[in-house]
């Protein structure tokens, strides 16, 4: 189907002006994702109430912490396979109104004993798991979609910094109402905002050559630069169809995809400290109030929002500049990562604005570097691009799972997070190692038909 072709319905957008409705559509990505991140931050948050109030101590608190990433890694792949089956619309929508839902149920689990509660807990945070995780490999999908290559930095660092937005528009929020209401009523009010955010994701997305506003001269701009805006043509899949097993051993088979995945691997455990344990750090080692911890824990993420932005112009500029691909991501995401690092030196450090202000450091170097499904756009095939998003996410997200029970027992051996910070630092040093080593030239990768 021709540009033109693709908008003879819509005559009056012919001419004139490229339109920009793909700012609206990675606007419409921060807000959901912002909404994805608060959600998964609200236990970290009700965290040491509810800790309180059910007799928890660091080592189960680290494996209810864990319950979301255990369901979200299992539901990559099939999320992928579902996006590329059904369109990244619908099974977006699906997914926010799911994960909502089942963070509302969050706030009744007060009605059960301490033991049941916890139990149900448990399921509650598995099931917001599930339901998350076709949404990351969305956006990476979406924005390969609606962005050429030359924006599409800009794009990913813009819904990838909603992670810090979350923390600093929710967390004094969620704060103020644990401390005010009590925990349960922050599972009830995120959970109902969530159910009204997908109604309005389901009235304002559309593929590039069905939005109603888009015009000839954007759709050109956008599929001459790269952009897939026939994504959801390139695979045409039976209904008995699954996940194609054998395009996966093709991807892990690839040194610079598997690179790739093992750093997202240490990136993302920098990511599940800062959504689990890093209020709790807040409150019990350096003995803040809940109320304190939810404001405090806003400053550094406003920086990490700051260095999510930057990285992806970083990157774009870059690119503008006659820097090749891979120059343009591995630079920021290295820089990124040496300032994470400097975590280590809270260890060293006594007074609360010195700790803020390294946390704010490493909370800028983590948003700096966080270009990962800026990578997986430029390297995914086009034929899979959902199912190659949700591998990745899966490489990504078992540090959900590892992170906060392995900071859990570390907390509890030693009774002081001084081990949790040397560990997490470490991670980030070995994402540097695989980009550098590892990773080789970033370009897309390429499928061998299958028989």
């Amino acid at each position: 189907m021709s540009v033109s072709r693709a908008i003879a319905d819509k005559p009056d957008l012919a001419t004139g002006k490229a339109t920009r409705v793909r700012w609206f559509i990675v606007f419409m990505l921060f807000m959901v994702t912002t909404l994805n991140y608060a959600d998964r931050a609200t236990l970290s948050i009700a965290g040491t109430s509810l800790q309180r109030d059910l007799n928890l101590n660091p080592v189960t608190m680290g494996y209810v912490f864990s319950a979301f990433a255990w369901a979200y890694v299992i539901g990559q792949i099939p999320g992928g396979w579902l996006l590329d089956r059904f369109g990244s619309k619908k099974v977006y929508a699906y997914s926010i109104f799911f994960w909502s839902f089942f963070t509302l149920l969050q706030g009744f689990i007060g009605v059960f004993n301490a033991a049941t509660a916890v139990i149900v807990l448990f399921i509650l945070r598995f099931m917001v798991g599930l339901s998350e995780s076709p949404a990351f490999p969305a956006n990476s999908r979406i924005s390969a979609s609606w962005f050429p290559t030359a924006e599409r930095g800009r794009a990913a660092a813009i819904f990838n910094s909603s992670q810090y937005f979350a923390t600093v528009l929710f967390a004094p929020i969620m704060g103020w109402i644990t401390a005010s209401f009590g925990w349960q009523y922050v599972f009830i009010f995120m959970g109902t905002l969530g159910v009204i955010i997908a109604g309005i994701w389901l009235k304002s997305i559309h593929s590039p050559r069905e939005h109603p506003r888009i015009n000839e001269a954007e759709l050109h701009h956008i599929e001459t630069g790269g952009g897939l805006v026939d994504i959801d043509q390139y695979v045409k899949v039976k209904e008995d169809s699954g996940p194609k097993w054998g395009y996966m051993k093709q991807l892990l088979k690839s040194r610079m995809l598997l690179g790739i995945y093992i750093a997202q691997y240490c990136i993302t455990t920098l990511t599940y400290f800062f959504l689990t344990w890093f209020p709790v750090y807040l409150v019990q080692e350096r003995g803040m109030s809940i109320l304190e911890a939810g404001f405090v824990a806003s400053l550094p993420a406003i920086c990490g929002f700051g260095g999510g932005i930057l990285g992806g112009m970083f990157s774009d500029s870059l690119l503008k500049r006659g820097f090749s691909l891979t120059v343009a991501r591995k630079t920021p995401i290295v820089i990124g990562m040496i300032l994470s690092c400097a975590m280590i030196i809270c260890n060293y450090a006594e007074t609360e604005w010195v700790v803020v202000s390294i946390m704010a450091l490493a909370f800028f170097g983590k948003g700096f570097g966080a270009l990962g499904w800026a990578v997986v756009s430029d390297t995914s095939p086009k034929e899979i691009a959902g199912l190659s998003g949700g591998l990745f996410n899966t490489f990504g997200n078992i540090a959900g799972i590892t992170t906060p029970i392995i900071i859990g027992y570390i907390v509890n051996k030693t009774g002081s997070f001084n081990g949790a910070l040397v560990f997490v630092a470490a991670n980030a040093f070995v994402a540097i190692l695989c980009y550098l080593l590892v990773v080789g030239p970033i370009k897309r990768f390429e499928l061998k038909k299958q028989a």
